[in-house]
């Protein structure tokens, strides 16, 4: 055995072994109770960062672990392939996206495998390999033939220098990332998913999901926003049409004193058409086109709003009030339009001051600091209902049911339930994604591709301009197509899918990844889903966590997926920061994984990761941290060397085993052993409390250094205590352990061994208390395992607390111990 710990030789070594052994490969039927842990993959943008380290990390500790409690493990890798940053590549570097993408693949892949995540690549995927977008282009048909897909005009954010449509991510400060020009917006034709079927299922069945975080399952109830309330149409004045809105406060009706209209709600074109209000309102829609959602929706924004010279009427009062269009109201909000009740609402109340409009308070609820017709801001609605006819005097939670009731006896308004939710725009105007697979006839309309046709494959002819509404349109091959329904000449959807898609189903495919003929079996998924245990950030709490629900939902209702539910448990890790903020390029504070593995190995970023701080909290970087997991790691080498070598030396080992020493020292080790391995088998085990786990194994070191130190250490103990250790520290450094496991003369891998188990009997340690003297005054008392020896009992009153406080930055000249009674510490 080496007397140096070289890691990056070891971590080498290792790595080639597992892989020429296919150690990580899981077969379907191999015993044990099946265990599905997963995170979340990766977009193979190139380079993995300190966040990657984290999580799969995190994901490998339990893997590992399991595998030695006799779990059959499935831990698979794959990749979200399809994504704007391929295609931002093309144009800005001519290369081809696919060819981007798979060279980053390679890159990010032995990337990982440095990092000895105990991946089975066997059935890695990545979502851009057309075997697998096959499959996302079914699912796709499968909602359209089940009526959930469906095709309408949404606007898009529109570059018009470059003539090009813009994500979100592409917008920045309403400019065009590339070009610096305002953004405007562009209505174009496309398609959705159906998600708002699914609300009150993705809602409710959130009550089951006992291993999610609260906070999560809050943010998804919070995203479905579930509210009970009103439907009530208000008639236009001098017109047969009628405005539609929503609210969950039909109390205040005789408060609306005036209407907002979304500026993008089709009415208002209606409503303006030929009016001398038509200009202003179209100036008042382009000026509006710049701001995102989140913006408009922002309570500091000013709000600003157009009279367009209509007015409703009030069904309750019979009053005219006055149509505006304004930027706080948007279009998939509700009905996109408002009554507005100025006197009980912020946005309204500052609104109606900034133009002069009626205010009218409803409730009263009794306060004497609120001033009802002299009102200096809007208050909660909670009281007494005033100014509303016959519904005065009414407690106004009475007065949402009997108005309700009211308004549906009189034909003008129901009782219903709504949902924030919104069905889910799936379009992209982009080339790299899944192509959407669908024709559409001038006889047939929209028809799916067949079945038996798809993959329907990205074209190769295309040109990466940067310009126009997708580089697919540029293909002279992909667009004219004949109609699979009645054979005419008909043209192919140019837009791709949003690379959500891939992600709501990906975990599915982990099950049979190699199924050629079918997008897999029922056999393996009845196997494997669902995901036991599934980690990642929580940043994706609300988008993929929840596709992914829906998407399950729905194939499972499809006879297609055996569960409805995904994931069984979830883990949402911490982000890491440097100096208080997340790494970031533009900060200058990244710590690259690479570098940390060539100077100490990739044991130690892993130790180091997973040590300093519980997953589910944000980490903070610390190069001093690092150093000192390093140092560990070189301490448990010696201290297992140091074992080897005692053994060499003594002629034999007596090999594992309890060894027959009873005395206090032998039985104070046994205690530090058992405890350790209880300690971190719940740790990983029951809380993933992986940082605790480690500190506990920090402390049998020291107590095995301690034992090691006295003059009767018994080398069999020493093996016990040695072999033990590197079993429990294996799952968060495995490389360190294979060697170790290897030069204590094992010949199989450290991951085939079980995990070790704890006596209970060791668990109990007698103590006694030891008065403590510093030139040969006592300043204290502490206590120890009964029955030291000497020798263990001075080194242990070094170590207390109590003793350092005198002996901190002074020379100590000896120690005497009384075994049973005192230890005098003599400085200057």
């Amino acid at each position: 055995m080496n007397e140096r710990y070289e890691a990056q030789r070891i971590e080498q070594k290792w790595q080639a072994r597992w892989e020429r052994e296919r150690l990580f490969r899981t077969e379907d039927d191999a015993p044990g109770e099946k265990f599905y842990i997963l995170e979340m993959f990766p977009y193979p943008s190139g380079k993995l960062h300190m966040g990657h380290v984290r999580n799969y990390s995190i994901g490998d500790v339990a893997a590992r672990y399991l595998r030695m409690k006799g779990y059959n493990v499935l831990h698979p890798m794959g990749w979200d392939a399809f994504g704007l940053p391929a295609e931002n590549a093309a144009i800005k570097n001519g290369v081809r996206p696919d060819l981007w993408t798979h060279a980053n693949i390679e890159e990010m892949r032995a990337q990982l495998k440095t990092l000895g995540i105990s991946y089975d690549w066997e059935r890695e995927i990545a979502m851009c390999d057309p075997e697998i977008y096959r499959w996302t282009q079914w699912i796709f048909i499968r909602f359209f033939k089940a009526g959930l897909a469906y095709k309408k005009k949404n606007p898009v954010n529109w570059c018009p220098s470059c003539e090009t449509v813009l994500a979100n991510e592409q917008v920045i400060d309403g400019h065009c990332e590339r070009c610096g020009t305002a953004v405007g917006k562009k209505n174009l034709d496309q398609w959705y998913l159906k998600i708002t079927k699914y609300a009150q299922r993705l809602l409710d069945d959130l009550d089951e999901l006992d291993g999610w975080p609260a906070n999560v399952k809050l943010m998804q109830r919070n995203w479905i926003g579930r509210s009970a309330g009103a439907q009530v149409d208000f008639p236009v004045a001098d017109s047969d049409e009628k405005i539609r809105v929503y609210t969950t406060r039909p109390d205040t009706l005789f408060g609306a004193t005036y209407m907002v209209l979304a500026p993008e709600h089709p009415m208002v074109r209606t409503l303006t058409y030929k009016t001398e209000y038509a200009a202003q309102a179209d100036a008042f829609i382009d000026r509006l086109q710049h701001l995102n959602d989140i913006e408009r929706s922002s309570a500091t924004l000013e709000k600003e709003g157009l009279f367009i010279g209509r007015y409703a009427v009030n069904p309750l009062t019979g009053a005219k009030i006055p149509i505006y269009i304004a930027n706080y109201v948007l279009m998939d909000y509700g009905t996109g339009a408002i009554m507005a009740v100025p006197a009980h609402d912020a946005r309204d109340f500052a609104f109606a001051k900034k133009y002069g409009l009626e205010i009218i308070p409803v409730v009263d609820p009794g306060r004497e600091d609120i001033d009802l017709y002299h009102l200096e801001e809007a208050f909660v609605a909670e009281g007494t209902m005033i100014n509303s006819g016959d519904f005065n005097g009414l407690n106004n939670r009475d007065a949402i049911r009997e108005i309700t009731a009211y308004a549906e006896k009189q034909g003008f308004g129901k009782a219903t339930v709504n949902f924030r939710l919104r069905d889910w725009l799936i379009s992209r105007q982009r080339y790299w994604g899944t192509p959407i697979p669908m024709i559409y006839c001038p006889h047939c309309g929209w028809v799916p591709e067949k079945e038996e046709n798809l993959p329907v494959l990205l074209p190769e002819d295309v040109e990466f301009t940067g310009r126009g509404e997708s580089p697919l349109t540029t293909s002279p091959t992909f667009r004219q197509v004949a109609c699979p329904q009645c054979g005419g000449p008909a043209e192919r959807e140019v837009d791709t899918m949003d690379t959500f898609l891939d992600s709501s189903w990906y975990f599915l495919r982990y099950c049979d990844a190699g199924n050629e003929g079918r997008i897999f079996s029922d056999a393996s998924v009845r196997k494997w889903m669902p995901v036991d245990q599934y980690i990642g950030g929580v940043e994706h709490a609300i988008l993929h966590l929840l596709y992914a629900r829906f998407f399950t939902k729905f194939l499972c209702d499809q006879g297609i997926a055996p569960v409805s539910e995904p994931f069984t448990n979830l883990l949402t890790q911490g982000m890491v920061l440097k100096d208080g903020k997340k790494m970031s390029k533009t900060l200058g504070n990244v710590v690259s994984p690479e570098e940390i593995i060539v100077r100490y190995g990739a044991d130690t970023a892993r130790l180091f990761i997973l040590f300093a701080s519980p997953p589910e909290k944000e980490l903070e970087w610390s190069d001093a941290g690092v150093e000192g997991s390093y140092r560990f790691l070189k301490r448990v080498w010696t201290f297992v060397r140091r074992v080897l070598e005692g053994e060499k030396a003594a002629g034999s080992a007596d090999g594992p085993g309890h060894a027959g020493e009873t005395g206090a020292d032998a039985r104070a080790l046994r205690y530090a052993l058992n405890t350790a391995i209880k300690k971190v088998s719940a740790d990983i085990g029951e809380r993933y409390n992986f940082n605790t786990a480690i500190s506990a194994i920090m402390e049998l070191v020291n107590a095995a250094y301690k034992y090691a130190d006295t003059k009767n250490a018994e080398p069999a103990l020493l093996r016990e205590t040695a072999e033990k250790l590197i079993l429990a520290l294996s799952p968060f450094t495995p490389h360190l352990c294979e060697e170790l496991w290897e030069c204590c003369g094992h010949a199989g891998s450290v991951l085939s061994e079980p995990w070790p188990a704890w006596d209970e009997k060791e668990l109990v340690l007698d103590t006694e208390e030891i008065a403590l003297q510093i030139n040969g005054k006592v300043r204290g008392k502490f206590s120890v395992p009964a029955g030291l020896s000497a020798d263990a009992l001075a080194a242990y009153a070094a170590d207390t607390d109590e003793a350092r406080a005198f002996t901190d930055g002074k020379q100590v000249v000896k120690s005497i111990a009384v075994p049973g009674r005192l230890v005098n510490i003599v400085i200057k």
